[in-house]
């Protein structure tokens, strides 16, 4: 007779502490994990993992599945990449609280913020809330495979208290203030995980306007924050250019103060100021010493956009034939593209565009920052394969060799487009962002950016790249996975998994480490009103538990829902 629902005999534990791994079984009843060790009893299942890791489910502290969330009970490729908990409501972005008359401008903020189809978001969306509580209500009565964690986002809740007055970004009364801190205490005592704002100017609307959030005086934000911290729980999450460094720290620093409560903030360095990362994460570090806990949320790679001609950027939109050709179905464009005439045409009108925006490599794109993706893809790419040394050899203009390229694998093929995180043209920064002390891994954007970027896959890439394949500077799996797992799963809450530990949930990946492999993004049409978004798919990920139920395998679902909505205040089970 089994003793256990679950026992995985004969793994690599390596266990979400950073200690060194170990070998042993793991045994699971009733959602929890119950032994580690030599276990003797037998499971109602028993997986061999003779040769894997066994870890806990990866914490994505990052994500805006908001709207998936609603109508979507499979959160891929989120639960493909091992990740068994997801957090949303990030960047000041959200769908409640709502009052029916901001629907359509909330699609419209989420839309150019995230890029996240308006299309897809009207047919889905079932808008059966108001209130931040009705949000959450609704949520947790939808199965799902993984957990979902919700934060209460400041564009919303400044429209629902404002109107018009907050959309326009005019400072908010004492009354304002009142209404949207008492709001928040609300929504963190129906169990929001926390509080986001967005700060940064290249937050807009799909109508170009700035968030409603961007110029929020002190007094508000310090206002919501004190009352988040009356509860004693949540988090708060920031997002800002920091153009005036010291003013925007202090006020990040502020709102930690007053409120005793943990603050995270978006990282990531910039062309424009490549060593105010490192101010930001040092800083960070020296408040939480003081006793203001902060924490800056780093990617895997280099923050990259795909072009491509079914995403949302390719070079070539903007050509008047290319434009008359995107009427066609998608084959007959990639035909005809492949015939002379209309290459030469796009081709010309590519320099006419280049010339006319006044660039000198005859071209609005910087064609030294672009790079064939591949497959499988490659994020850390040497300059030499970049699209302007492939032209500067060939003795062509850059825009052939994209046009080339974007026509292979029948018209899929990707180029890949560093925007952040690739100043020197390597990842050297990205492994000290996620070394250094204050920081922990984030800014997937799992759910968002849907046919611009597909980050949902850090995770891997941590296990894969830096784990195993890097050729220098690799960082140990032990470190990776306290990071991703432990580490996340604290900085928002949640102290109940992230480790292989007796009383602590049985999120579990069983992962073939030798064979695991990330492949290339690809296109499908999965979304609302047949909305497009990139998925992709990893092998070597053989085993994704949550709560002890297997939800994937090998990029795979398995149709199980065990998932659930994680209220605020999680302990470890006892």
């Amino acid at each position: 007779m089994a003793e256990h629902d679950l026992v995985i005999r004969d793994g690599t534990i390596i266990d979400g502490t950073g200690d060194p791994r170990r070998s042993g079984d793991v045994a699971v009843s009733d959602g929890l994990i119950t032994e580690v060790g030599k276990i003797s009893g037998r499971g109602h299942r028993e997986i061999a993992a003779d040769g894997r890791f066994v870890q806990p489910g990866f914490v994505d502290i990052h994500t805006h599945y908001d709207g998936q969330a609603t109508w979507d009970s499979q959160l891929a490729p989120s639960s493909w990449h091992g990740v068994t908990t997801v957090v949303m409501g990030n960047c000041g972005v959200g769908f409640a609280p709502v009052k029916p008359t901001d629907h359509e401008r909330l699609v419209q903020l989420m839309e150019g913020v995230e890029d996240i189809p308006g299309t897809a978001l009207h047919e889905g969306l079932p808008w059966a809330w108001q209130e931040f509580e009705e949000y959450l209500d609704y949520l947790d009565g939808k199965p799902r495979d993984i957990d979902v964690g919700a934060q209460l986002p400041h564009a919303a809740l400044r429209l629902f208290v404002m109107g018009e007055r907050g959309a326009a970004r005019e400072p908010a009364s004492a009354d304002d203030i009142n209404a949207m801190a008492d709001i928040s205490r609300q929504a963190i005592e129906a169990g929001a995980l926390g509080f986001s704002s967005s700060r940064t100017v290249r937050h807009k609307s799909s109508l170009g306007e700035p968030t409603p959030t961007l110029n929020a005086e002190f007094a508000e934000l310090i206002g919501i924050a004190k009352s988040i911290g009356s509860t004693g729980r949540g988090v708060i999450q920031l997002i800002s250019d920091f153009k005036d460094f010291d003013t925007e720290f202090e006020l990040a620093k502020a709102m930690g103060r007053e409120s005793g409560r943990p603050v995270s903030i978006s990282v990531a360095q910039t062309s424009a100021d490549p060593t105010k990362w490192k101010r930001l994460l040092d800083a960070m570090s020296a408040e939480t010493a003081r006793g203001i806990t902060m924490r800056g949320q780093v990617g895997a790679r280099p923050i990259g956009v795909l072009l491509g001609h079914l995403g949302s950027v390719n070079p070539f939109k903007e050509c008047p034939t290319y434009r008359e050709l995107r009427s066609l179905p998608f084959a007959d464009v990639v035909k005809r593209m492949k015939t002379e005439p209309v290459r030469s045409a796009i081709l010309r009108e590519m320099e006419e565009l280049g010339q006319a925006k006044g660039n000198p490599a005859r071209s609005p794109y910087q064609w030294d920052k672009i790079y064939p993706l591949g497959e499988p893809p490659v994020y850390e790419p040497n300059p030499i394969t970049s699209l302007s040394y492939q032209a500067f050899e060939r003795g062509v203009a850059p825009a052939e060799i994209a046009y080339d390229y974007m026509l292979g694998d029948e018209g899929k093929a990707l180029l890949y487009m560093p925007i952040a995180n690739f100043v020197d043209w390597n990842l050297d920064v990205v492994r000290e962002q996620f070394l250094h002390e204050a920081s922990v891994p984030g800014l997937s954007d799992g759910g968002a950016h849907v046919r611009t970027i597909c980050d949902v896959s850090f995770p891997t890439t941590l296990m894969q790249w830096w784990g195993r394949d890097r050729p220098r500077g690799r960082i140990p799996v032990e470190q990776i996975v306290a990071k991703q797992s432990r580490a996340t799963a604290e900085a928002v809450g949640l102290f109940d998994r992230g480790l292989i530990a007796p009383g602590h949930k049985a999120d579990i990946n069983v992962i073939d480490f030798e064979a695991l492999t990330l492949h290339g993004p690809e296109i499908v049409n999965d979304l609302p009103a047949g909305g497009s978004r990139f998925l992709q798919r990893v092998t070597g990920i053989d085993h994704t538990f949550v709560s002890g139920v297997e939800v994937a395998s090998n990029s795979e679902s398995s149709g199980e829902l065990p998932g659930s909505l994680v209220r605020g205040g999680k302990s470890v089970c006892r």
